[in-house]
């Protein structure tokens, strides 16, 4: 873990300091930061404001990190970015200062920065890429945070207790800045997030769903405490109207949507169709909650097949027993890209302890096409989940195999990306 954010701000005050040519809303958590963020950003754009969003990890192109008025960078325009950074990067070791230090997510994350200057942004929602405390973002000035949740994840870097890892997400909180969660004081995280703000002379406001709500709704209801705060500040859209949660319309959740975020396919094997699902779920909690939330759907209601790949970091059996609940059998593989990825020998070991039907397939791709045949046998949907990665290495095959949600003549609702995910 950094210990400090010198290599960023110094990187950043070469550049000119970007991220002060516009205002931020910042998003920490442990799930629901990329949705959250989405959200935030096509409200304001629905209020005719130039607004930006940078988010991670990606799930098929870098650029899908950089947002501009609701479009993702182009390429040219991120490499002219990013050539920037590494001249400031390169300055720095020459003079021996501490950019010299910076890592690849700083030289990003500066050059979104600059993208967004350059686009004259006004607001920006920046998703936090991991902790907050020592994020790379957490150079920006914040006027609103967002903690949306805290469990158990990257424990070896941000503490091995939710009130540890609080500790670290509520580094992003400035003083006198809004802090916006669904935690209360009754939870140990709350708690901590509460003595944060306190000690920083900030208000706090929680969100009123229920923990068990639907993912969707308390994203939503994340979003609409933001909006609701900018429009205490006095924030106007272009046409002079205040903004507010109703910018939050069905055209502002359809412009949110995010892939590898409850993202739903019709996939079509023989003469029939497999529904397929893709989320970039990776901890019990969210896992058990997409699970619940995907079963309101009559198509998704029997037990499904999944598709499986999980980091070494994150906690396989609670996730696996998660899946135990919903799955029929799962299909585990390698971690595509990466050599940070649980084998599939060891979960396929934690199936069997669970009683759980599965087979190992350690390459992704003869996996989607092995757990598509056995969806079509039982007259299954197919799960893939685990992380973005598999994802990414995946939504391309899954795409060209579907129709559109007008070919597949789907129901209101089942389409290729549904608003409100999970990450």
């Amino acid at each position: 873990m950094r210990v400090g954010l010198e290599p960023m701000r110094d990187l950043a005050a070469r550049l000119g300091d970007p991220q002060k040519s516009f205002r931020v809303v910042h998003v920490a958590g442990t799930k629901g930061k990329g949705s959250v963020s989405a959200l935030i950003e096509a409200a304001l754009g629905r209020a005719g404001l130039r607004v930006g969003r940078y988010g991670s990890p990606h799930v098929e192109r870098v650029t899908e990190r950089i947002s501009v008025q609701g479009h993702d960078v182009d390429e040219p325009t991120l490499a002219r970015a990013l050539n920037q950074a590494l001249d400031a990067y390169e300055a720095a070791r020459a003079a021996g200062t501490p950019a010299a230090d910076a890592t690849w997510f700083d030289l990003l994350t500066a050059s979104a920065f600059l993208i967004f200057r350059e686009a004259r942004v006004e607001w920006a929602a920046i998703e936090v890429g991991l902790g907050g405390r020592l994020d790379s973002t957490n150079i920006v000035d914040g006027e609103v945070a967002v903690v949306t949740n805290i469990e158990l994840e990257h424990t070896e870097i941000l503490g091995k207790t939710r009130a540890a890892i609080a500790g670290e997400k509520v580094g992003i909180l400035k003083p006198g800045a809004v802090l916006i969660t669904t935690l209360g004081t009754d939870d140990e995280a709350g708690r901590v997030l509460q003595a944060k703000a306190d000690a920083l002379g900030s208000r706090v406001k929680r969100t009123r769903v229920d923990a068990s709500a639907p993912i969707a709704e308390i994203n939503l209801a994340l979003a609409a405490a933001v909006l609701g705060e900018l429009r205490r500040k006095e924030v106007t859209g272009r046409s002079g109207e205040p903004v507010g949660a109703a910018l939050l319309d069905s055209a502002a959740r359809a412009a949110a949507r995010l892939p590898g975020r409850m993202e739903r396919f019709d996939v079509e094997i023989g003469r029939g169709r497999v529904p397929v699902v893709m989320d970039g779920a990776h901890v019990p909690f969210n896992i058990g909650a997409v699970l619940r939330d995907l079963a309101l759907a009559p198509e998704l209601s029997s037990p499904c097949v999944a598709i499986v790949a999980i980091a070494a970091d994150k906690d396989a059996r609670g996730f696996v027993a998660e899946l135990a609940k919903r799955a029929s059998t799962v299909l585990f593989t390698d971690l595509p890209g990466s050599s940070r990825g649980r084998s599939p020998a060891e979960l396929k070991a934690l199936a069997d302890s669970l009683g759980l039907a599965s087979e190992i397939e350690p390459d992704a791709s003869h996996a989607l096409k092995r757990g598509l045949e056995l969806a079509a046998q039982a007259n299954a949907w197919l799960l893939v989940t685990g992380s973005l990665y598999l994802i990414g290495a995946l939504r391309g095959a899954v795409g060209k195999a579907a129709p559109t949600p007008e070919e597949a003549g789907a129901a209101p609702g089942f389409s290729r990306a549904p608003v409100g995910g999970s990450g």
